[in-house]
């Protein structure tokens, strides 16, 4: 699997992680539940990127190399728009 076809399960996962966090903010009987999902999916996001770097038989990237790792992963966050506080202000 390529680079951006794991950034793009990450930033997915993350996403449905964040979503089942919203999901038990409004749904109390639910909570433990939607949150232990919410759980599972950002285990499964670093297992990803483990499983990424364990593949290419990478150590743990070097901070300039996280750098740009988390750079990425950013822009690719900030594609699904501001965080739900923020659109509550605007």
């Amino acid at each position: 699997m390529t680079g951006s076809a794991i950034l793009e399960n990450v930033r997915r996962y993350r996403a449905i992680a964040s979503l089942c966090r919203q999901a038990a903010a409004f749904r109390p009987v639910q909570r433990i539940s939607l949150l232990t999902q919410a759980d599972e999916w950002e285990r499964r996001a670093v297992g990803e990127i483990e499983e990424y770097f364990d593949a290419q038989d990478c150590p743990i990237p070097a901070s300039s190399q996280a750098t740009s790792i988390e750079r990425e992963l950013s822009a690719k966050a900030n594609t699904l728009g501001p965080p739900q506080a923020d659109r509550r202000r605007a």
